[in-house]
């Protein structure tokens, strides 16, 4: 894992052109304003199709973010890892839950500047629980949730509002619903629940 201290969040001028040139192709516009914290976690959703990738790189492209992902170490090897690294990949040991937000809160820990761009649905399939991993890196880490989005509906890609999490994971999860309820994925039929799978007691026989 980096350690080098970078500016991470203002995409240079050819990703701008890049970003803005491909939204303007396809017809979608963008929408929002990017925060003014240095470091917060990039909620990326919904998630149900290839195309999801380039759309909300172009967004956040058009309005000046670069976002950074993590991945497993084996998907940065030669001939493609130079370019996941220039799209803002980092790689990562994979281990257990506990581990990868683990070295996530580190690596944002050891940076001045930081976004970290996260997908909670975790796959293009229809998801019955979001991951909870991108609510707790962002409260280990002391940083603000930030809700990206792509709305197929209006052709619309770009940054909603900001959260402070509380410790209240269910609380929260209800302001990260309200938001997302009004978004629409390319493929509606797959996006499952906005919601975090709920905590089931050990039924121990008496």
């Amino acid at each position: 894992m980096k350690k080098l201290l970078v500016r991470s969040i203002d995409a240079n001028k050819f990703q701008k052109v890049l970003g803005s040139s491909f939204l303007k192709l396809t017809g979608w516009e963008v929408e929002g304003h990017v925060p003014e914290q240095s470091k917060y976690v990039l909620v990326l959703a919904p998630h149900t199709s290839n195309w999801d990738f380039p759309f909300i790189l172009a967004a956040l492209y058009t309005l000046g973010v670069r976002f950074y992902w993590f991945g497993k170490k084996e998907i940065f090897r030669w001939p493609v890892g130079g370019f996941f690294k220039w799209l803002g990949g980092i790689p990562i040991h994979r281990g257990s839950r506990q581990n990868m937000v683990r070295q996530t809160v580190e690596n944002i820990q050891s940076r001045e500047q930081i976004i970290v761009g996260v997908s909670p649905e975790g796959t293009r399939s229809k998801s019955k629980y979001w991951k909870t991993g991108f609510y707790h890196i962002a409260n280990q880490a002391q940083i603000p949730i930030v809700f990206a989005f792509l709305d197929y509906d209006r052709k619309v890609g770009g940054i909603g509002p900001t959260m402070n999490p509380t410790g209240d994971i269910d609380k929260d999860m209800k302001t990260v619903h309200q938001f997302y309820s009004g978004v629409t994925a390319k493929y509606p039929h797959k996006v499952g629940k906005i919601a975090f799978k709920p905590l089931v007691e050990n039924n121990l026989p008496s």
